[in-house]
């Protein structure tokens, strides 16, 4: 038989289920399937669905004052430590060399953020206020840990439908993205094929290119600088080859312990009277919007590229220019050889796709400036 202390605290748990306690944890439910029976981003959607699933039961520990997720939060998510830290091993696996081979890339990174500023002007249409359209515009860098770390600033509030909106559309890339490719482009323009460089980018210039980056985006656009900083840093420990420890340490231990820890920290804002609001499907809808207007704006100034070069460039490449790497790239070269098998334009996208990540850091910086919410 049950005492009576135990009693009333199982009953005090079951009057504290709500419809909305109940309907986000169906939401993790389905985080975990997407992550786990759909191999959609699992590495997030797995840890974000648990945090979500923990957040939400009723009189959880775990979201309190001294709980572990809320610990969890505070010491990675409200300093903007776990995110950066992520960048740190981004750079870490990132190989530049294709943008170096084709500097010619980055214009195709930056008009695949176009989608970005768009979205801030539909957002306040809308009725949200300047932080928080900044916040939902930079879903469309396709880059969870610039999402995480513009939001974790402009608005913290929003950062639980935020993240989950810009993890779920990077792993869609390969569903959203080929459909636009198709639809903007004609058959002859997907069967160009382009000539790979033969030039050989020398390890100075490897070991150069994060150091100068850094330098001219920090001084250009100082808010970016502790995005554009950790991302090259990693960079540079890879292409040094000097902290071979370090660099593998970064791109694996430190990046996997974070990303569980992130994965947590972010789940738990997801609680349900929060979460379930009209404002959540808002930024679902612009956040699509976001990842459309990219991609959109990626093949047709390809296409303007290709009339400019007397057509020696296949407007696909465009989609790369968003900051999902390398899923996009690799999506750039399946739509291609669906029209040609022998079509090789893995590392043109590649070299996109690495612009569009530095485009998108880059993008972030800006929209802090904007908002005058540089560093804190």
């Amino acid at each position: 038989m049950l005492d009576d202390q135990t009693l009333g605290l199982l009953l005090q748990g079951v009057a504290n289920v709500s419809w909305q306690s109940v309907t986000m944890i169906a939401v993790a439910m389905v985080l975990l399937y997407l992550g786990i029976a759909k191999d959609y981003e699992p590495l997030l959607l797995l840890p974000i669905g648990a945090g979500c699933m923990l957040a939400n039961l009723p009189l959880s520990p775990l979201i309190a004052e001294d709980g572990m997720l809320r610990v969890l939060y505070d010491m990675g998510i409200t300093n903007e430590l776990f995110p950066l830290l992520i960048f740190i091993g981004i750079g870490a696996l990132t190989d530049f060399g294709p943008l170096l081979e084709n500097p010619r890339m980055v214009l195709l990174g930056a008009a695949g953020q176009f989608g970005i500023f768009l979205t801030l002007l539909l957002a306040l249409a809308l009725g949200f206020s300047r932080p928080e359209a900044a916040s939902i515009g930079i879903i469309g860098a396709i880059d969870g840990p610039t999402s995480i770390y513009v939001s974790g600033i402009l608005a913290p509030h929003l950062l639980g439908p935020i993240t989950v909106a810009a993890y779920s559309y990077m792993s869609l890339v390969p569903i959203i993205l080929p459909p636009i490719m198709r639809l903007l482009t004609t058959r002859e323009e997907r069967l160009i094929r382009m000539p790979y460089s033969q030039r050989t980018i020398s390890r100075r210039t490897r070991i150069l290119f994060p150091i100068v980056v850094t330098v001219l985006v920090g001084t250009l656009v100082p808010f970016a600088t502790p995005l554009i900083g950790m991302l090259m840093l990693g960079n540079l420990m890879k292409e040094s080859g000097a902290v071979e420890r370090l660099t593998k340490a970064s791109a694996q231990e430190i990046a996997n312990a974070v990303t569980l820890f992130l994965g947590l920290a972010i789940g738990s804002t997801m609680v349900g009277t929060e979460f379930l609001k009209a404002s959540t499907l808002a930024i679902l809808v612009l956040g699509i919007v976001a990842f459309g207007v990219d991609a959109v704006a990626g093949v047709l100034f390809a296409k303007l590229l290709n009339r400019v070069s007397g057509g020696r460039v296949n407007p696909l490449v465009g989609a790369a220019g968003i900051s999902a790497f390398p899923m996009a790239a690799r999506v750039v070269q399946r739509v291609a050889q669906e029209e040609d098998f022998e079509n090789f334009l893995l590392m043109h996208a590649m070299g996109a796709n690495a612009a569009g990540q530095i485009a998108s850091v880059v993008a972030g910086g800006v929209l802090l400036a904007l908002m005058g919410a540089g560093g804190r």
